[in-house]
Formats: structure tokens, C-alpha cells, sequence
């Protein structure tokens, strides 16, 4: 990537929707039916579910990494109504690393972490 790094809440950003095509993708080769599917993906991606994926990958992260997590976690904003703001801080530090790694070409080691990440012995939509 050229230029400076994107602050947190763009990398979290972009992570997002990372995140949301890579959760999708997993559920759609699995195969299903398509409300069951839908309802999986909305289930992983909410912020609780981001938060205990979190917890999955941070013995795995090296330096650097959990430095873009901490930075993410700790950055001031406004959980929406509803969102327990633990929860709310942990998911954007997920999806800011992602959007870490993907800016950084560091595409295989995203594949890992979210791997890891989602790896909750859960399969498919049906």
C-alpha cells in the first residue's frame, strides 16, 4: 500500500467487508438453503459473535498485529444502541486487523486469522 496506513476506524472499515464476503463465501460453499444461510452470516458477523472470534485468534498474533488490535480496541467511538460497547470495541479491533492485512497484501496470513476466527465448530445454513 502506498502512502501512510489508514487510522483504525478505516481499517476497520475495510475490514468489514472483508470479513462479511469472507464469512458469506465460506457459508455459500458449504451450500444450503438461503434464509438459513443468510441467518448464519448475520449471526457471525454481529459484534458479540465478532468479540469471541477475537478471542479465538489473539494467542496467535504477533507483535505488530496486536498492536493494530490495542489501537482499534482502545479508539474513542459511540457503540450503537443496543451493542454491548465490550463487545463493540473488540469487533472493530477484529475487523481492523483484517483490514490490516488485506491493505497490506498480507492475504494469506488474513486467510489464517480468519480461519481461526470463525473456526467455532459451527458449518453451513441448513
Amino acid at each position: 500500500m502506498n502512502g501512510a496506513m489508514p487510522g483504525s476506524l478505516e481499517l476497520a472499515y475495510v475490514g468489514d467487508s472483508v470479513y462479511d464476503l469472507y464469512v458469506r463465501t465460506r457459508l455459500v460453499r458449504v451450500g444450503g438453503r438461503m434464509k438459513p444461510i443468510h441467518r448464519s452470516a448475520v449471526s457471525r458477523v454481529c459484534c458479540a459473535a465478532q468479540s469471541q472470534a477475537l478471542s479465538r485468534v489473539e494467542p496467535l498474533l504477533d507483535d505488530e498485529e496486536m498492536g493494530v488490535v490495542r489501537r482499534a480496541r482502545n479508539h474513542k467511538q459511540t457503540p450503537p444502541r443496543g451493542a454491548d460497547p465490550a463487545d463493540y470495541h473488540r469487533a472493530t479491533a477484529l475487523e481492523a486487523l483484517i483490514g490490516y492485512l488485506y491493505l497490506t497484501g498480507r492475504t494469506q496470513r488474513m486467510e489464517q486469522i480468519l480461519a481461526s476466527a470463525l473456526d467455532d465448530g459451527e458449518e453451513g445454513g441448513n
